[in-house]
């Protein structure tokens, strides 16, 4: 007796965009397979594919830089996740970045960044967009008239945002942010990064596009490195640009430049952040309940000056991070009132690893000014050197309390 293997496919064509977050992350794009009824994407390991005939396709595919299939599972997964309109897959987070930054601005434009960005969106934005003629202002985004006041009218393409900000953890009101970029006829880019989309839903507070490093909360485990890109439903390029395939949609340009760029993730990457999108929502629980608890527990620390989360009430972001998230990350920074205690806790934990990035399952401690931040000394964003920054992984509270117990002593 034959079979026909789409018969083992149950859920082929299911929309899960009206299912729960967790439903979405486990199942949109990642139907089982229709050949073997396999519950988990293959890994399409494959540069090229048999055409049947000049021009006749299979799925669309052609050649993995365009497309592969488990990107694609991938890219559609993140895409439910963010409630957007299209998904995009990168090689890094940076990459992610540069390609829409290609793919919306132009000589003579101008960008309104964050005061407190990630070093490595700020060097490319500023030494590397810069020369090619790209204008930025750092700008406090909690500060909405701040924000109005850099605004350029007539060059200003995007709003670049982060919330909560990499190292500060500053929050900014999605919402009020896209009503002043649709303003001026801008853009409003929000980069998700610490927050992921089981938090924070900025596409549906107005965000035009959301930014991700895959590498850290949502791939999860500190074995991948990718970036993201998830269009809002219907966005469109800044007033009077249009893109490279004559649209002015925003996701044919990121699509055209994907492609031409070619920085995509790779089918192992893909299948690796994929696996840990899987289950985001549960090790977020555990994030956020652990950073809660070292909050808590540094704001009480005689040696410990100044403590920024922003589940605390002391936090100023505190009731508009309430308002746009469901939970408040993981990410704790403190400052030890100067640079020798601040380089002596880093030294000192066992439990909180050394070590650059976060969001992963374990642990990590750093010094932004010498680390993550080096790269921002001495402009607009430099950092305070007495810093720490903290990514509280889902180890047992007792022994992170106690770490950093002995790092403080």
């Amino acid at each position: 007796m034959t079979t026909d293997p789409h018969a083992l496919d149950q859920h082929s064509g299911h929309d899960w965009d009206a299912a729960g977050f967790s439903t979405r992350a486990i199942h949109a794009g990642q139907d089982p397979d229709a050949a073997t009824g396999a519950v988990v994407p293959p890994i399409y390991q494959v540069s090229t594919y048999k055409q049947d005939g000049v021009g006749g396709l299979r799925g669309g595919y052609e050649y993995s830089r365009s497309a592969n299939p488990t990107r694609a599972a991938l890219e559609e997964a993140l895409r439910a996740a963010e409630g957007g309109g299209a998904g995009f897959a990168f090689a890094s987070g940076l990459a992610a970045e540069d390609t829409l930054l290609r793919a919306v601005l132009r000589p003579g434009d101008h960008v309104v960044v964050p005061d407190d960005a990630y070093g490595g969106t700020y060097r490319l934005i500023a030494r590397v967009f810069g020369p090619w003629g790209i204008d930025h202002t750092p700008v406090d985004l909690a500060d909405p008239r701040a924000v109005v006041e850099a605004i350029q009218p007539g060059r200003t393409k995007l709003i670049w945002v982060e919330t909560p900000t990499n190292p500060l953890l500053g929050i900014a009101d999605i919402a009020a942010l896209a009503a002043h970029a649709r303003s001026a006829g801008a853009l409003l880019v929000v980069d998700n990064t610490f927050a992921t989309p089981y938090l924070q839903q900025p596409l549906a507070l107005g965000a035009d596009v959301v930014v991700h490093s895959t590498t850290k909360y949502i791939g999860g485990h500190s074995d991948v490195v990718g970036g993201a890109l998830v269009t809002a439903d219907g966005a469109q390029l800044p007033v009077g640009l249009v893109g490279p395939t004559g649209t002015t949609a925003l996701a044919d340009a990121v699509g055209f430049h994907q492609n031409s760029s070619g920085a995509v993730a790779g089918p192992f990457d893909s299948w690796l952040t994929l696996r840990g999108l899987k289950t985001l929502a549960v090790r977020m629980d555990r994030h956020i309940a652990n950073a809660t608890a070292v909050a808590d527990y540094l704001e009480a620390h005689p040696k410990v000056t100044e403590v920024i989360y922003p589940g605390l009430a002391s936090h100023p972001g505190h009731e508009v991070a309430a308002r746009q998230m469901s939970g408040f990350g993981g990410m704790v920074s403190f400052r030890t009132g100067g640079l020798e205690s601040a380089l002596a806790v880093c030294a000192k934990t066992r439990v909180f690893t050394l070590a650059e990035s976060l969001g992963g399952v374990e642990s990590l401690i750093e010094h932004p000014g010498k680390m993550t931040h080096g790269s921002v000394a001495g402009t607009a964003l430099e950092v305070p050197d007495d810093l720490v920054r903290l990514s509280v992984g889902i180890e047992d509270l007792a022994d992170l309390l106690a770490d950093l117990e002995q790092g403080l002593a």
